[in-house]
Formats: C-alpha cells, structure tokens, sequence
C-alpha cells in the first residue's frame, strides 16, 4: 500500500540514472496522437453495425452521449497528467493515489491493453492489405498470410518490425511519419463526407429513433455479464436502444489515454496534455457524427452491410469505386493505430521499469535518439509472435476491459488526490468534483459489466498471474520496498504562502515549485 509521493514521481523522471525522454511535443502533436490512436476502423464499420442493430438513425445520438462520458474520463486525465508530467499514465497517477500495489495492477492491466491492441490492429491491416494487393493481382503463398491453414502471418508480423525500428529512430522521422499517415487517414474520412452528403436522403431518416423492440441475445461465455445477472435488460431501438448503443459506441473512443504516456515528451505539459486530450476527443467526436449522418441519411438503416457498411452504402447509389478509397484509407490508418500502442506501451514499461517493479534494463533510453529502445526492441519480439503465430481475435474484448478498468482508477484518482494533496498545483482542475469523475466511473463499470463472461474470466486469469509476479519479483525488488530514512522533498503548494520553495529532484534535473 505504499503510496510514491508526487515529489518522488517528479524527481524518479528528473534522474539522470534511468534515463530522460527528450521534450520534443507540442499541443499538435499529441492531437496527432490521439486521433492517430482512436480515429480506425471503428468509423467504417462500427457506425453501420450499430445504427442498424441498436439505434438506427439515431446512433449519431449516441456518438455524442458516449464522447460526453468520454469526456469526464478525458478530464480527469488531464488533470493528473497537468499535475504529474511523467511517463505511465494511469501506471503512474495510480500509484500517487491509491499505492504500488493498485499501480501494479493496472501496469499489467496496460500491458495486455496495449500490446493486443497492437497485435490485433496488425492482424486487421493485414488482411486489408492483402485484400487490396488480391484485387491488384498481387497473391501472396497461403503458408504467410496468415488465418486458416497458414503457418505466419508475414504482413502483420514485418509491420511491427517496422514501427519498432521507426519508433526508436524517434525524433522528427517518427513524428512526420504519424502526420502524414493521420492526415491521409482524416482525409479520407472528409472525402467520404464530402462525397456520401450529395446522395442523402432525407426519408431514410424517419424515424430518426425507431420503436423499441427486443434485442439479440449471445449465449455460453460470450453472455454479457450484467445479462447473465438481470437476464432481459437488454432491448434495441427506442430511447433504452440509443443509451444501449452508446455503451457499443463508447469502445470506439478508446486509445486517447495514450495520450497521457506522453507527458514526459511535451515541452509545457500543463498547458499541452489536456488540450492534446480533450482536442483529440471533440475532433473525433465530430467525425464520428458526421460520418453515421451521412451513412444513415444515403441507405435506410434497416438494410445497412455490418461487415463494411460504408462502402456498400456507395455502392448502393452507384459508386463502388469509392469503396477502394476507403480500404486504402483503412490500410493507411490502421498503420496510425498500430503505432501510437506500441509507443504507449513503451511508456508504460519504462515508468514500471524506473521503480523496479519490472527490471531496471527496460527503463534505459537511447543515448543518441532519447527513445525507450529496450523496451522497444523486448515488445517488439512479443507483438512480431504474438502477431504472426497467434490467433489473437478471441483476445479482442481485453484491450476494452483492460482500457475501462484504466479509467475507473484514474477518475478515483481525481478524487483521492484531491483529498491528500488539496493544495497541490493544478495546472488544469476538473470541474464539479466529485461528480463528474463519478460519472466517469460509473459508466465505465456499466461498460466493463457488459463485457462478456470469457473476457471476465480471461481477464481475471490474466491479473492473477501478474499478481503472483507482483508477490515473487516487483514486491520486494521495488525502489520502495526499503523504508525511507529521510523526508521526501516537497513541492511547493502555490496556494499555501508559508509553503518554502524547494527544489525537487537531482543535479541533473532540478525542478522548483515556481516553474512547475
């Protein structure tokens, strides 16, 4: 339960020992990041499946309810980011909050997190590029296609080999490659827009909120948990129909927590992070409205593809073509996706690393290139396998579980933090706390509960097994797991006058109360 001060988590990243991340982003950066992140196949798919299988017309409703819960998750990132600027995350804001042990779990919460992300985001690009490189003529051998019968994955697997090797480059080479790859994927979405608004038809949007009517229901271990203990909640359409897309529509926001592992890199944090967070989200937010307004307004709801509704919905007004504009632009944007997780993930090993609760070589930084490269090259030997060799599309529903049971401990966070430290500066402060950070940690629960029974379970198999490394390696290896014979230097609180200014930190890296 020991809990690392804020002033110990300042100077931890202020050491020149483990190593410092070179302060090279700005506000436009982490937008870049974060929609880069969030902004995938969830606009070309994921609208058309649930206006047609929940909320008809009305999911663009529901795109708007699901970024307002977004949104108070979103804020309580940015106010512990603002007031702790270093790498980890959620790692890191845990363990400032609620001790070692919370923070450990939701490290390897993080780490399944964002390492499946990756490795399902390179099994999905991959079939999108062989779907494009079959209709050029272009066949690869059936043993390195991967799926059904093949031995590897070879796509997905020289896909990470290469964003790893980008990513330790770091610098201006990985940060103009996330440009150029983000803005062809926004491009596409503006020209799916621009092109889907000539052949909306304004009938297909009556009624713009369908009848209520019952909803298909899974069984076994894919049953929603909160429908196997109040079996019959669940109904499609009407107003519960478009509270119940909004759950569906709210996995399709995650990833802009990654956002957060950046702090470290950003040249003025507190003014950067939260305009990184929150500008990511309403840009996003926007697209994913505007993009379920014009699918739904071209074809009827009712008769919407689930499997790739967009470009059928073109080629039900006479343009397939549009449909291979499209897979290019999923082809380009996955690309964004697979990138910003394994740089988080980076992150979130680094700063676990730095307290010893995993081996201290992961926290070393490259003496040229200022990027986590050990940490790299160790994840980017697992996501090559895991992405080549394993079928890992049973293991999707964990990036969602793992992601919201982040935001729950990060929106406590808020609150506890408040509590301890009422003085602490902070550059940003939510608004209306506790009550938003509550909203924030409801809905996530709500969501987490209607994840499936085998996602539970797996996930419950998965925290036990990092509870029992926790118990063997991380407890008493932690550079903490000694009592601390002298008092923590403090950081100044800016609204305490008798409060003295004091340096926090090393002779490599000092940081006063006054320039935090």
């Amino acid at each position: 339960m020991r809990v690392k001060s804020v002033e110990q988590v300042l100077a931890s990243a202020e050491s020149a020992g483990n190593g410092r991340l070179r302060r090279d982003q700005g506000w436009f950066d982490l937008i870049v990041t974060g929609v880069g992140m969030v902004l995938g196949t969830g606009i070309f798919v994921f609208t058309g499946q649930v206006a047609k299988q929940m909320a008809g017309p009305s999911v663009a409703v529901s795109f708007v309810l699901a970024a307002a819960v977004c949104g108070c998750a979103a804020l309580c990132y940015a106010e512990l980011a603002s007031a702790l600027p270093v790498a980890g995350s959620a790692y890191t804001f845990t363990y400032a909050t609620l001790g070692e042990l919370a923070a450990w779990v939701i490290g390897w919460a993080l780490m399944l997190e964002l390492t499946l992300s990756a490795c399902v985001v390179a099994v999905g690009w991959s079939g999108y590029l062989q779907s494009l490189m079959d209709t050029a003529g272009i066949h690869l051998p059936a043993a390195v296609r991967g799926g059904e019968g093949s031995v590897m994955n070879l796509p997905a697997m020289l896909l990470i080999l290469l964003l790893v090797a980008l990513l330790i480059r770091g610098g201006t080479v990985s940060k103009g490659a996330t440009r150029v790859l983000v803005a062809v994927k926004v491009a596409v979405v503006l020209f799916v827009i621009v092109v889907g608004a000539f052949f909306i038809d304004a009938s297909n949007y009556s009624p713009f909120i369908p009848p209520s009517a019952p909803a298909e229901t899974a069984t076994g271990m894919h049953t929603p948990l909160l429908q196997s203990l109040l079996p019959g909640t669940t109904s499609a359409f009407g107003i519960t129909g478009v509270i119940t897309a909004a759950a569906m529509v709210f996995v399709a926001y995650i990833g802009f927590d990654v956002v957060a592992t950046s702090a470290e890199e950003t040249r003025r944090p507190q003014r950067d992070l939260p305009i990184g967070l929150l500008g990511s989200l309403a840009i996003v937010t926007v697209l994913y409205v505007v993009v379920s307004l014009v699918l739904t307004g071209m074809q009827s709801y009712g008769r919407l593809s689930v499997d790739a509704p967009v470009a059928e919905a073109f080629k039900a007004v006479g343009h397939p073509m549009v449909g291979a504009v499209i897979s290019m632009g999923v082809v380009v944007g996955l690309v964004t996706v697979c990138m910003v997780s394994i740089r988080g993930q980076s992150r979130v090993l680094l700063a676990m690393s730095r307290d010893r609760l995993l081996p201290p070589a992961f926290a070393a930084v490259h003496p040229r290139y200022a990027t986590p490269h050990r940490s790299l090259i160790a994840l980017g030997v697992v996501m090559t396998l895991l992405s080549g060799f394993v079928d890992i599309g049973v293991l999707a529903d964990l990036v969602n579980i793992g992601t919201l049971f982040a935001f729950m401990l990060v929106s406590a966070g808020v609150v506890i933090l408040r509590r301890t430290r009422p003085a602490l500066p902070r550059p940003f402060r939510v608004p209306l706390v506790p009550l938003l950070p509550g909203i924030s940690f409801a809905a996530c629960l709500y969501l987490m509960i209607n994840l499936s029974l085998l996602t539970w379970l797996t996930f419950l198999i998965w925290l036990g097994a990092g509870l029992l490394l926790y118990a063997v390696y991380g407890r008493r290896r932690s550079a903490f797991a000694q009592p601390v014979t002298t008092p923590a230097p403090q950081v100044a609180d800016r609204d305490d006058p008798t409060t003295p200014r004091v340096a926090v930190g090393s002779a490599a890296g000092t940081v006063v109360k006054g320039d935090l």
